[in-house]
């Protein structure tokens, strides 16, 4: 009651019959489908939005809380493997970005990454400015508004701020924590605002796959060398878009995705 349910969630529970045995017998198994855009036909044509499809257990046993939350049954406080607002989400991100801050401090590698489509919040703004100030090499892909000042001497010299304006609307959120190298990278249905963070229910799922992992990572790495559709946000508040030095170092990101895809697809 009185939040915005703003959160891509499917819950699919199915009685299936368990192979091999003997006699037969059926198990309850649920099915979770955990996104970054709305289930909406018209928008995923011209979007670009990520989700995630599993049967883990405790995926489905905390998607099952969530939608017992969502219906009055329970008043969930804890979730497994979630993250949601507002219950945990701004909590988890404020410690992941302390985390890196003591890393940093104790000579480790400190590095984020977060695309999202806008980032506003003041508490989140605060803590990555402390986080550069430690020295945590930050990289944010904003899409839309940005409140966070980049390039500031003292403040914000370790944040780096892009925007990719191309063909298709840029809409999934991807978080990644360096966390000396036991790597971190999340996705989700919320951006960084109070509205999301706070009075909305959102949530965002950890990536624990490897080999999706390593792809989230890839994409991620091919939007920040974009240099063809990328604009870099200044200190001063004004976007300067990138330039290739020449075509053979155009890098598109949004051109590249798509023919990966259709490599993808000729070979499937």
């Amino acid at each position: 009651m009185g939040l915005k349910t703003h959160t891509k969630v499917t819950l699919v529970v199915r009685r299936e019959e368990v192979s091999g045995a003997s006699p037969p017998e059926t198990r309850i198994r649920r099915y979770v489908h955990i996104g970054t855009g709305n289930y909406n036909h018209r928008t995923a044509r011209t979007y670009t939005d990520l989700g995630l499809l599993s049967c883990r257990e405790d995926l489905g046993a905390d998607l099952t809380d969530l939608f017992n939350a969502l219906t009055g049954y329970s008043r969930q406080q804890s979730y497994r493997k979630l993250l949601v607002a507002p219950v945990n989400l701004r909590r988890s991100l404020l410690h992941f970005i302390q985390r890196e801050i003591d890393h940093a401090k104790n000579g480790r590698h400190g590095r984020i990454v977060a695309k999202m489509n806008a980032l506003v919040d003041p508490e989140m703004i605060q803590a990555l400015y402390q986080a550069s100030q430690a020295g945590v090499k930050i990289d944010l892909i904003v899409r839309g508004t940005c409140c966070l000042r980049p390039g500031l001497v003292g403040i914000s010299e370790n944040i780096r701020v892009i925007s990719i304006i191309g063909r298709f609307h840029e809409h999934s959120r991807i978080l990644y924590f360096h966390n000396h190298g036991q790597e971190e990278i999340y996705i989700g249905s919320a951006d960084w605002m109070p509205r999301n963070l706070d009075r909305r229910i959102e949530v965002v799922v950890p990536i624990d796959d490897p080999n999706l992992a390593k792809e989230l990572e890839t994409m991620l790495g091919t939007m920040l060398a974009d240099n063809r559709r990328a604009w870099e946000l200044q200190s001063d508040g004004q976007y300067v878009q990138r330039r290739p030095r020449s075509q053979l170092t155009s890098q598109d990101s949004q051109s590249l995705f798509m023919a990966m895809t259709t490599q993808t697809t000729q070979h499937q």
